[in-house]
């Protein structure tokens, strides 16, 4: 099929491999203008500087320009010429059982192709309320951040994760949005879910959970949904119920206080 095979290398050419300095593993990542934009995923993208490798086998160097860890969205930002662009498509019109295909580096394997449909589009349990795609595309590690495209090769999604046996991937529209607006409000943390709430696995340097006194151990009272709902409120101060040392007859709160969002023009 000429036009399928047409259309994949096209895809692949767009396609690149992302590895950031002082971490060990890489993934995939998305030329998403002529520009030196490149669409990844925040947990591909974990430092502020980064190797890319084009699909002609260049090495260049780049800038983590902006992360959105709770989207799993992230920009790098690279220079050098003979950049090839996807095209995007509208992830708002995706339904199940369309065709789709996925480019990345499994395993360090450049410019793998996987085909497969899609399954379903729209939230998943212990993710939040925003939108997923589901498709049963094979993904590995090294797929993280690359494209999937539908038929036609418009890139409709960002795979990020393998839940229950599917390819997940951040629909088109959310990178859209992100890149002309920036990241959502962030606490800054890894957390998993215990009986009494969210434990705080993690907190960043610097970020918005160290400010407001809050460590690893902590409780956060409350579901990833109710978390994820007040994040999105819009509001710059939060309050936030919380148990510390595993007391759990002792609810504290704090107040996290995050920078006002700038919209773009």
């Amino acid at each position: 099929m000429r036009g399928f095979g047409e259309v994949a290398e096209r895809l692949r050419r767009s396609t690149v491999q992302v590895f950031s300095k002082g971490h060990q593993g890489g993934g995939s990542g998305v030329v998403w203008d002529e520009a030196g934009v490149v669409v990844t995923n925040a947990h591909v993208a974990r430092g502020d500087e980064a190797e890319v490798e084009l699909w002609d086998g260049r090495r260049v160097g780049g800038r983590v320009a902006s992360r959105d860890p709770r989207r799993d969205l992230a920009i790098v930002r690279i220079a050098g010429g003979g950049l090839e662009a996807a095209r995007h498509g509208d992830s708002d019109r995706l339904r199940p059982g369309e065709l789709v295909l996925a480019v990345g580096s499994p395993l360090g394997f450049a410019g793998a192709l996987s085909t497969g449909v899609v399954h379903s589009v729209g939230a998943l349990p212990g993710m939040g309320r925003q939108s997923w795609i589901r498709a049963n595309v094979r993904l590995a590690p090294g797929n993280s951040g690359g494209p999937l495209a539908d038929a036609e090769g418009r890139v409709i999604g960002i795979n990020t994760a393998i839940v229950n046996g599917l390819g997940v991937a951040v629909p088109a529209n959310a990178a859209v949005r992100f890149l002309a607006r920036g990241p959502r409000p962030s606490l800054g943390v890894v957390l998993r879910p215990v009986t009494h709430g969210l434990m705080l696995l993690e907190v960043q340097p610097g970020s918005a959970a160290e400010a407001a006194s809050l460590g690893p151990g902590d409780v956060l009272v409350g579901s990833f949904d109710d978390l994820s709902d007040a994040l999105e409120s819009g509001q710059e101060v939060l309050r936030l119920q919380f148990f510390r040392n595993g007391d759990y007859s002792r609810v504290r709160e704090t107040h996290v206080r995050f920078a006002k969002r700038a919209e773009a023009a």
